[in-house]
């Protein structure tokens, strides 16, 4: 239940607090006073789409904050938790949870749940278990079978709901097995061609074996034996500088060293200073020696058949190549194919076995979307009965004595996500006339009761917590808005109702009267809500019904409604 709404700079609306609570509250003023932004709020609030159009001119943004009491262990209060949102102990009475919604000039916004910035997407999921919204357009959607559908399963109750719910379910899954078994039987030429490609590339990469890193080591071994004599040629220089055999007087590296470390060892006596220089080249002897030694250890281990072993190693490059050609953009990505393709390969190669298991799912599956499906057909054309016949009650209160209705349920000729049925919803609007669908021939305020009627006869088995109606009483008047109002004081009894009217003989009914009122300040108009008791009732009642509040006959109206709908009430 809607404790309070808060409005500010919404539309026309620059401030506005609107006291709702339980029973039946009623919203009037004048036209483009700012009553159609009261539902627009509240449709902020249940996760509506944002509009910077709809911020007040002149203004940053808008905001938009409801109070709730909610129980405080049910699914609403589970999801606010759920979404890291916290509820407040209200007493007795429940749970005070707060929502809110700002909408900035540019378009942004943001809701909060129970304190806590959360998706839009969670107030609408709490949205579709606090409010029903009805206006003008829902009427015209009753016209269409969805929606007549929709109404014949809320008033099915939990035995119907369950049902469709398995239903729905085995339909899911029937649908998902045949999807796949159909690609499977559509694409089964091209799987089995991949699959024959795919084992005659996994055939020549195994043959081929390459290793990771194989590429690179054998462009290391091409490039030097390639090089193989200029290679020797230069070990065997170094070498022979280091370390000459020659018999010329051509002195090596070796032998210069060696003079020099002996010419300071012969004074370094005399002097300190030398001893570090000659030990230096004592160090520098051996390391000489030690490079001459490994290369000629070097020019030993060249290959003297280079020419053989460069050609089987362009021929293993070449091999290496034309997999990479064919199957990757690397020698990794080759041997990732291998590890991958054997996988995929696998999976070919079970088609036909995975084809029989998946038929035989769908047939399995299919069975049991039929069998639910008679059982969801047979509780709707049961609840169809009741709910026709409840209904055609209600219409008689509300000024249609002759109308029947009927609703009728007819098998499709296939299955579809809301089962096989076709149900429409047949209104004779007086014996001797040939029923037709609301869809044709319903004018706009038949629509209406209709509409209303169903919503009572529903909400009396599956109450839902709050009824906002948006001139849905439009098309109507004289005796029949007085017994919409009465059957509008009927659903309060079981649910919080609020109704955005422009009838006296409605909202002579509300136990709660809130009207919006417009001032003019220049060109820019702002709206507030003010509760309207007693005279100042009276004289917005006397508004509705002559336009004049204070007209004497217009008041004497007035009173006679509000008596009407007091004797009514006791």
């Amino acid at each position: 239940m809607i404790e309070e709404i808060d409005i500010r700079d919404l539309g026309v609306i620059g401030r506005a607090t609107l006291p709702l609570g339980p029973g039946f509250t009623a919203l009037t003023g004048e036209t483009g006073a700012g009553k159609t932004m009261v539902v627009t709020a509240l449709g902020l609030l249940l996760g509506a789409r944002a509009d910077a159009a709809s911020v007040r001119s002149g203004s940053d943004g808008a905001v938009v904050e409801g109070r709730w009491i909610v129980p405080p262990d049910g699914p609403v209060a589970e999801r606010v938790r759920d979404a890291g949102g916290q509820l407040d102990d209200a007493g007795n009475a429940g749970a005070e949870l707060i929502l809110a919604r700002s909408v900035s000039s540019e378009g942004r916004s943001r809701a909060t749940v129970g304190g806590r910035t959360s998706p839009v997407g969670v107030l609408a999921e709490l949205g579709e278990r606090l409010v029903v919204v009805h206006g003008q357009s829902d009427q015209v959607r009753l016209r269409s079978s969805t929606a007549q559908r929709e109404a014949l399963d809320r008033f099915g109750g939990a035995e119907l709901a369950a049902a469709l719910a398995a239903y729905r379910d085995a339909f899911t899954r029937w649908q998902s097995l045949r999807g796949e078994l159909d690609v499977l039987e559509a694409e089964r030429d091209d799987r089995a061609r991949e699959a024959e490609e795919l084992r005659a590339a996994l055939e020549e990469i195994e043959r081929v074996a390459p290793q990771r890193g194989e590429d690179d080591e054998l462009a290391a071994r091409a490039e030097r034996l390639s090089n193989l004599e200029d290679l020797r040629l230069a070990a065997a220089q170094a070498h022979e500088y280091l370390s000459s055999q020659a018999l010329d007087d051509t002195p090596d590296v070796s032998t210069l060293i060696d003079a020099a470390r002996r010419a300071v060892d012969r004074v370094s006596a005399h002097d300190a200073q030398l001893q570090p220089l000659a030990e230096a080249l004592a160090a520098v002897s051996f390391q000489v020696a030690e490079i001459s030694t490994d290369l000629a250890g070097y020019l030993a281990g060249l290959d003297t058949d280079s020419g053989r072993e460069l050609e089987i190693v362009q021929e293993r490059r070449a091999e290496l190549a034309s997999l990479v050609r064919k199957y990757g953009d690397s020698l990794d990505d080759v041997i990732d194919r291998l590890d991958s393709g054997s996988g995929r390969l696998l999976e070919l190669d079970t088609d036909e076995e995975r084809i029989e298991t998946l038929r035989t799912g769908v047939e399995a599956e299919h069975a049991r979307v039929i069998e639910l499906g008679e059982r969801v057909s047979a509780l709707r054309r049961d609840a169809a009965e009741r709910l026709a016949e409840r209904v055609t009650a209600e219409l008689g209160a509300l000024a249609m004595p002759d109308a029947r209705l009927s609703v009728t349920v007819t098998d499709r000729a296939d299955h579809g996500a809301t089962g096989k049925d076709d149900v429409a919803i047949l209104l004779q609007p007086h014996p001797g006339a040939e029923p037709r669908p609301l869809g044709r021939g319903a004018s706009g305020g038949e629509l209406s009761r209709v509409m209303l009627a169903i919503e009572v006869v529903v909400a009396a088995d599956d109450p839902v917590p709050t009824f906002v109606f948006d001139e849905v009483d439009a098309g109507v008047g004289g005796a029949s808005a007085i017994e919409i109002g009465r059957r509008l004081a009927r659903l309060a009894a079981n649910a919080q109702v609020i109704v955005v009217t422009h009838l006296a003989q409605v909202a002579a009914f509300a136990t709660n009267h809130l009207r919006v009122v417009k001032d003019g300040d220049g060109s820019v108009t702002t709206s507030s809500v003010q509760q309207l008791t007693g005279d100042e009732r009276a004289a917005e009642m006397a508004r509705l019904l002559s336009g004049l509040p204070d007209s004497e006959s217009g008041l004497a109206h007035a009173r006679e409604l509000l008596d009407l709908a007091r004797s009514t009430a006791a």
